[in-house]
């Protein structure tokens, strides 16, 4: 029922979850107004004088005002087109050949081969293809009706795994640094590599994303990525793969509120009396993790005791109504990672950041249903996960791409 009208509708709410006087559009009243802010670099000063009166055509006017606008706008776009002459020959004492260089080359071709896009037009080819979402057609239609560079979506995508190969190392650098950091988000999705059966993967934290395609769903892809001996915390859904594959682990609370919302569905009295403890259990935890700066420590293990108590009392007996004995035997699984988040202060209650650096690549297998080759699908991991990054650490991801896209840089 869901993939059914996802597409269409894809955020739409079932009809009895709809509320029954939505919120008007707009800010809400009360709410402070946005102007576009006064620039702080002038390019242009131009001052319009006043010309006759347009209702009587008279010239002289009395104690004229000054008016200041700033009109912010984009010159018409052309290429920068550089010839480029280097030099190349035998060196005398070591009979070598050797060739002068400079920061715009990205390549040593010549001939008719020599036409090239400079870093810069490469990097924001990168930019509107991995960052900004767009097809290979589309991002190929921009470069040519917008900056007026003609390529073709083979040569862009020729391009990009060359981009790929030079950003290799900040690829491989993001996923050391996710092994040394606290906690770790992770979630999957289904991924198409020239045909189904292969998965995306997403690991992430504050401040860097790591994308793994891989043709498998399974625990070694954990362990490839985070090590057998990972000493964070993992965030992640109860899949079962993720059971065991580090030692400290924090289950997604929205998917727990959401297995306890589907059972009062289910629940003939709607969740009267045990679904509704369990629920209130599970509030009261992410209550005492948002008010754990203010408390003093022996408040919080009173608090922290108090729900260990709570939750042996709610899911060490069985329950006889099947959808209470469902959630039941979902928090049981999960009970030694049901509070993890409240002793790291670093770890969240749900996987939402997971999720949330998902949703660009979901976006991205629909317009291009993911890719064609798995040299494609290397290119866009490793692309994908430094323009997530650049983007979370808020750096330029055109300019890191074009550093690396320079002949010079390795």
């Amino acid at each position: 029922q869901r993939a059914a009208c996802r597409q269409a509708a894809p955020f739409r709410l079932a009809a009895h979850r709809r509320a029954q006087a939505p919120k008007r559009p707009g800010r809400r009243p009360g709410h402070p107004g946005a102007c576009r802010p006064r620039p702080t670099r002038i390019d242009q000063d131009i001052t319009v004088e006043l010309g006759p009166c347009p209702h009587c055509g008279g010239t002289q006017f009395a104690e004229p005002t000054v008016c200041e606008q700033f009109i912010e706008d984009i010159p018409e776009v052309r290429p920068h087109v550089t010839r480029l002459r280097t030099y190349e020959a035998t060196c005398t004492h070591c009979q070598r050949t050797v060739r002068s260089r400079h920061p715009l080359q990205v390549s040593l071709a010549t001939g008719a081969a020599g036409s090239h896009l400079g870093p810069h037009a490469l990097a924001l080819a990168a930019d509107l293809n991995k960052a900004k979402g767009l097809s290979m057609r589309n991002t190929c239609a921009v470069l040519r009706d917008d900056f007026g560079l003609v390529l073709t979506p083979g040569g862009l995508a020729q391009a990009l795994g060359r981009l790929a190969v030079k950003l290799q190392p900040q690829y491989q650098a993001i996923g050391a640094e996710l092994r040394c950091t606290a906690a770790v988000h992770s979630d999957e999705t289904s991924w198409w590599v020239g045909g189904p059966g292969w998965w995306l993967w997403v690991y992430t934290h504050a401040a860097a994303t790591y994308y793994v395609v891989a043709q498998s769903r399974g625990r070694a892809i954990v362990h490839a990525v985070l090590g057998s001996d990972y000493a964070g915390v993992l965030v992640s859904d109860c899949l079962a793969v993720y059971d065991g594959a580090t030692p400290h682990q924090q289950k997604c609370y929205s998917h727990h509120h959401k297995a306890v919302r589907e059972a009062k569905e289910r629940h003939p009295a709607l969740g009267e009396g045990y679904l509704c403890a369990v629920q209130a259990l599970l509030r009261a935890a992410t209550a005492l993790k948002t008010a754990q700066p203010e408390l003093d420590a022996a408040r919080c293990a009173e608090q922290r005791q108090a729900l260990e108590k709570t939750a042996a009392t709610l899911l060490e007996t069985p329950r006889s109504e099947p959808s209470e004995e469902a959630v039941r035997l979902r928090l049981s699984k999960q009970r030694d990672h049901l509070f993890t988040f409240l002793d790291h202060p670093a770890v969240a209650a749900t996987n939402n950041l997971a999720e949330r650096q998902l949703r660009p690549a979901v976006i991205a297998r629909k317009i291009s249903c993911g890719n064609k080759t798995p040299a494609g699908a290397h290119t866009w991991e490793i692309l994908a996960s430094v323009a997530a990054t650049c983007t979370q650490r808020a750096t330029s991801f055109i300019a890191t791409v074009a550093r690396a896209a320079r002949l010079d840089s390795g």
